[in-house]
């Protein structure tokens, strides 16, 4: 753990990592990459088949974190040695990610004939090593500016951290974490069993449903104008994971992600239902499936999914914009730094901090160089057309380090396990796509190469958020940063090789059973049934463009009002409302935890204690649900349920489960405040 440092008054204090930078502990090993490397495949393959079944992965950072702390242990292994085999495994989950949003949308859009291995796998294959390589080299760039960025508290970073540190700093604090582990991964197992009801949609109605009323417009005109209409206010999941990553990240962030929530719930989705009604239907896409009229919950499902997730994506494109302005200091520092060392010359790795040695420049934009040519290569092949490979390819790199760079910044802020991939992605396809409507792109040809934009974009965002956690647990770890490069360039290109397999043989294993393969009921793939459908949407020409627009300018709004972060905001309207519900209740749980110190009088050594013992307790919350939610989807994977309890869980037992953890969260570390004569303790929070 970080220690506390003479530094002078008014001064920035100066990081000291928990293992020191002169150590010469041992990191990369044999066993510790060839660990990370197994998790990786293995991790990745569930996180496909959760994805491709209910369109979310888990995040592989804890199940990495705490099966290489296990494992290394047997042989005396170094904390250094578990980061880096944590840093090798957690990264299969990311490739996965980047490729159910997309690979089955070749198949779903009928760019590809099929999906046999003959047809499909080195197309996927050389779209996930290129964006997973490409991740690895953009957020390089900017690892520096963004690591040690004040204002990021990159919340999953420090709990992986944590859970690293806590087996080294004896029994108390391995205590704390270990037993939340346990109560996370038990509460997430009840709810899996319906012990409770995890989620719970309510359902405010205003109006009478089949009636109107006629008002006179100008010269005498009548408008009819709907009266039933419905506000949908979803309960929050009852999440530990979500509970534990609003608390990290402190009831401000939390309370921003959560304002767009409102914002989609409390205020579009009623409106549009007022004004549409059973007219929503000219507003989906040609091949979506529209409610009934009188089924307003899922009515309103459906302007939320086709009406105001469009105009987040076009908020969040803003948002992204806006976040890399005002980072433009520290990412025109990054990439000068980078030039001029290609131009002077790397130091040599013997005159260099331990925790300063990175991969050279010259190496890093010579690797980028290289992704190019092949990218512009297969584009070409995608496309047909040799101007329009290089636009696509062009395009890649720049909106690329654009996404990479934004997915790193909120990864810092909210966690890889709620990065809005699927949203960047959305934002590059919409990129790509006018691009290609512009050279004279059509058909299956043109909606080829915007997927295969879409593609290399999402695995390299994906990536890049992850490895960017990765770098920030290493900095507070004391790890190597070459090494974590190096060892994610090998994991990424694995992963890749491999990653095709598991979606081949779920998407088989459903046809034999009897359904479509990707996009049916069993296995639905929804992001990229969705990618799908916008390509060949904006290709085609039916792109709702009013609405990105509009998205667009709300954006605008916001950075002209001074909202802290308008990116969070979109982020909020795009996620789910019981995600950023859950997430707000854990923030505000922080709150009552920080104001219960404030009227204590506490010093500052015992809010530090306060703080420490939560972190632990919140860290060990995300890692247990996470644990528990990859044995789940790999018992699903083998048909193999976890039993019911009850045949319908009841949410208010929930609310219960919500209450109790909230008490855990609060009460135990205020009880460890310790004495206030005793020394502060270092902190958990970098």
């Amino acid at each position: 753990m970080s220690q506390p440092n003479s530094t002078p008054p008014g001064a920035p204090r100066r990081h000291i990592p928990f293992v020191p930078e002169n150590s010469n502990m041992k990191e990369f090993t044999l066993r510790a990459v060839l660990l990370g490397l197994v998790m990786s495949v293995v991790l990745g393959a569930a996180n496909a088949y959760l994805g491709l079944r209910a369109g979310i992965t888990i995040a592989a950072t804890y199940p990495a974190a705490v099966i290489g702390m296990a494992v290394l242990r047997i042989w005396k292994g170094t904390i250094l040695e578990e980061n880096l085999a944590r840093t090798a495994g957690s990264i299969g989950e990311s490739v996965a990610a980047g490729a159910i949003f997309t690979m089955p949308a070749f198949l779903i859009a009928g760019s590809w004939a099929s999906f046999d291995p003959s047809v499909a796998y080195w197309k996927s294959t050389a779209l996930m090593v290129v964006g997973g390589i490409l991740g690895v080299l953009f957020v390089s760039l900017v690892r520096r500016s963004m690591v040690e960025d004040p204002d990021l508290p990159f919340p999953e970073s420090v709990a992986a951290s944590e859970i690293h540190k806590a087996g080294r700093r004896g029994a108390e604090a391995a205590r704390y974490l270990f037993w939340n582990i346990g109560l996370g991964a038990l509460v997430y197992a009840l709810g899996e069993m319906r012990l409770f009801a995890a989620d719970q949609n309510i359902f405010m109605r205003v109006g009478q449903l089949g009636k109107s009323i006629v008002r006179l417009g100008p010269l005498g005109s009548k408008n009819v104008l709907q009266t039933g209409a419905v506000s949908v206010v979803a309960a929050p999941t009852i999440s530990p994971a979500y509970l534990g990553v609003g608390y990290v990240i402190g009831p401000e962030l939390a309370a921003l992600q959560f304002s767009g929530g409102v914002l989609a719930w409390g205020l579009l989705v009623p409106l549009m239902l007022f004004f549409l009604g059973p007219s929503l239907q000219q507003f989906m896409p040609t091949n979506a499936t529209g409610p009934s009229d009188n089924d307003w919950a899922t009515q309103a499902a459906a302007v939320w999914r086709y009406i105001v997730r469009p105009i987040a994506v076009g908020g969040m494109m803003v948002g992204a914009a806006n976040t890399l302005f005002r980072m433009r200091k520290n990412l025109t520092s990054s990439i000068g730094r980078a030039l001029a060392e290609v131009r002077q010359g790397q130091p040599s790795l013997a005159s260099m901090a331990r925790t300063e040695r990175y991969m050279g420049s010259k190496v890093v934009f010579g690797l980028i160089g290289v992704m190019f040519v092949l990218m512009v290569g297969l584009y070409i092949y995608f496309s047909g057309n040799v101007l329009a490979g290089v636009v696509a390819a062009v395009v890649m790199i720049i909106v690329g380090f654009f996404f990479a760079t934004a997915s790193g910044n909120l990864v810092g802020m909210i966690g890889s396990s709620n990065n809005p991939i699927s949203g960047l992605t959305l934002s590059t396809l919409i990129i790509a796509a006018l691009l290609m409507v512009s050279l004279g792109m059509s058909g299956a040809k043109g909606v080829a190469v915007v997927l295969g934009v879409a593609a290399v974009v999402c695995v390299s965002s994906a990536v890049a958020g992850e490895l960017l956690q990765d770098f920030k647990a290493g900095y507070i770890l004391g790890g190597t940063p070459r090494t974590i490069q190096i060892v994610e360039l090998i994991s990424v290109v694995l992963s890749s090789l491999v990653m095709y397999f598991p979606l081949y043989i779920l998407h088989v294993a459903n046809i034999k059973g009897g359904g479509t393969g990707f996009g049916d009921a069993a296995l639905p793939a929804p992001q990229a049934g969705l990618m799908a459908a916008l390509a060949q949407g904006i290709v085609g020409g039916e792109m709702p463009w009013p609405l990105v627009v509009t998205g667009a300018l709300f954006g605008v709004a916001m950075i002209m009002i001074k909202v802290r972060s308008p990116m969070l905001v979109a982020v909020g309207m795009y996620l789910p409302f019981a995600t950023t519900f859950a997430i707000f209740c854990g923030g505000l749980i922080r709150w009552a935890s920080d104001t219960m110190c404030k009227r204590a009088a506490f010093n500052e050594g015992q809010r530090t204690r306060v703080d420490s013992v939560g972190i632990l307790i919140a860290s060990g919350l995300i890692a247990g649900e996470a644990l528990m939610g990859l044995l789940v989807a790999t018992g699903k994977f083998f048909d193999k349920d976890l039993p019911h309890i009850f045949k319908d869980g009841s949410y208010t037992a929930g609310l219960v489960v919500l209450a109790l953890l909230a008490f855990v969260m609060i009460r135990l570390p205020f009880s460890n405040a310790g004495n206030p004569h005793d020394p502060a303790p270092p902190a958990a929070m970098m």
